[in-house]
């Protein structure tokens, strides 16, 4: 007897918990994404490796794409390709700003984008660049892109993986 109601004390609790379906998590998502679509480009000024200055007027009327990326990120380093390539197709309308979200030496970051070939900005967290890296929002996990329109207004946020046709969608 003395089993049954303690295995009745574990199996109750779990009784009680409310089901959620995948309509109700999409629903959800949906509510809070016409939320973030209202946040418009905040005020920033950050320096890149080469010491090139990046703000709200260096780059109005692009399109502005915001990666928060790591070395150590396996879908970080998957999506670059698509970055670049991008990039190269669209300079003209469109600015991407590579922020790498890590305390890193700036030898070993040329020598990865070397690598990498990557032909748009990388920002470094360090000096006045870490506090304009949290204008942006939260990052909870990597990568993570904002992508805002040539007016400022937040058209697309992704956490994780991007690839060209996200990129796409959101600015051609």
């Amino acid at each position: 007897m003395k089993k049954i109601l303690i295995i009745l004390a574990l199996i109750f609790p779990l009784t009680s918990v409310q089901a959620i379906t995948i309509d109700e998590i999409k629903e959800k998502a949906q509510a809070l994404w016409q939320n973030e679509k209202s946040i418009k480009l905040p005020n920033f000024s950050v320096v890149d490796t080469n010491g090139n200055t990046h703000n709200n007027e260096t780059t109005k009327g692009k399109y502005l794409v915001i990666n928060f990326w790591a070395t150590w990120c396996p879908p970080c380093l998957k999506e670059i390709p698509a970055f670049v390539e991008f990039y190269d197709k669209n300079s003209e309308i469109v600015e991407i700003l590579g922020l790498d979200y890590e305390q890193a030496d700036k030898q070993v970051i040329a020598e990865f984008t070397d690598t990498y070939m990557v032909n748009y900005p990388i920002i470094l967290f360090e000096g006045d660049n870490s506090t304009e890296f949290d204008k942006f929002g939260d990052v909870f996990g990597m990568p993570t892109t904002y992508i805002y329109d040539p007016e400022g207004k937040l058209v697309d946020f992704r956490m994780g993986e991007i690839d060209i046709a996200v990129l796409e969608k959101a600015i051609l």
